[in-house]
């Protein structure tokens, strides 16, 4: 028995996905299947289909991080999930077998049942870019109430959630999107600066008096990562996704913490982000909805880096 599956078999653009019928796989010792009903589509897979990221990736692969659907099998020794749970979950990336697929093998450990009132393309939307925003603004940054937040890039999938996230925490957030998504940002209760028409380091030392925010969460990499150092109080704490470029001297001669977040899966940290979606005080921001057989067009949206939210592959 088959199943239909998108499968890389070369590095290169949008045009090396294709749609094929693959064989169907079975859950191993400590592994669910799971019937996948939506899969986000998230920059990285972008990077790893151009060959950048997991360049040693062996080929062919299926792609996607994203995972919300219903548990069709158990596999021995699996105790805590049963046929018929619904559940969300970010899959291996290096393991060749991600969620563009109507059927996914996940090791049990790294699943959690889906957020009630979701549908599952909402619950798609946020295994991997909400949990890296919870790794950062949660956990890392341990951003408080009253305290000022600037989020890079905050119209993206992470960012999305990392400003609502730490609203939620009580902060003030500032954050950072082109013209088109300042209303969007201040729907998710921050303060928007258009980078095209203000330097948002000023615009943070203006916002605090001159001190610097608490915390930053840096989501466009390279030489930002080193002026937000001057956007930061001394003793702040700063979060990064990306490798910074230039010299980062002044972290130093300001006292402040510098995280670098990489993103583990594990079950624990989306239990924890998932009674914020519950109660309401988060949502997933999804852009746009297609159906498997459109995923190249999916990633021509994660190539021109200008996307807002997430798009979600609908398997249903």
């Amino acid at each position: 028995m088959s199943v239909q599956a998108v499968v890389m078999t070369e590095f290169g653009g949008p045009d090396v996905l294709t749609l094929k019928e693959v064989e169907r796989p079975e859950p191993g010792p400590g592994e669910l299947l799971v019937r996948v009903f939506a899969s986000g589509t998230n920059p990285v897979e972008a990077k790893i289909r151009q060959g950048v990221a997991i360049p040693d990736l062996e080929l062919p692969a299926v792609l996607g991080g994203d995972v919300s659907g219903v548990v069709e099998a158990v596999g021995p020794g699996v105790t805590d999930f049963a046929r018929g749970d619904e559940v969300f979950y970010t899959p291996e990336m290096a393991s060749r077998a991600g969620s563009y697929t109507e059927l996914n093998v996940v090791a049990a450990t790294i699943v959690a049942p889906k957020p009630r009132g979701l549908s599952h393309v909402e619950a798609a939307a946020i295994p991997l870019a909400g949990g890296t925003a919870w790794e950062a603004i949660v956990r890392r940054l341990a951003v408080r109430p009253g305290e000022t937040v600037l989020v890079h890039a905050g119209a993206g999938g992470v960012g999305t959630f990392a400003v609502q996230f730490a609203t939620a925490a009580g902060a003030g957030v500032l954050a950072t999107a082109g013209p088109d998504n300042q209303d969007l940002l201040r729907d998710l209760g921050a303060e928007p600066i258009d980078y095209h028409e203000a330097d948002p380091v000023e615009v943070a030392l203006e916002h605090t008096g001159g001190t610097g925010v608490d915390a930053v969460l840096d989501l466009v990499g390279g030489e930002n990562l080193v002026k937000s150092c001057a956007a930061t109080r001394p003793f702040g704490r700063i979060a990064t996704v990306l490798p910074p470029k230039g010299e980062l001297s002044a972290l130093y001669q300001r006292n402040q913490q510098l995280h670098g977040i990489m993103l583990t899966r594990e079950r624990r940290r989306l239990e924890e982000l998932t009674p914020v979606f519950e109660r309401g005080q988060a949502r997933p921001v999804v852009e746009e909805v297609l159906p498997l057989d459109q995923v190249r067009k999916a990633h021509e949206r994660l190539d021109s880096g200008h996307g807002r939210g997430k798009t979600i592959l609908d398997l249903t």
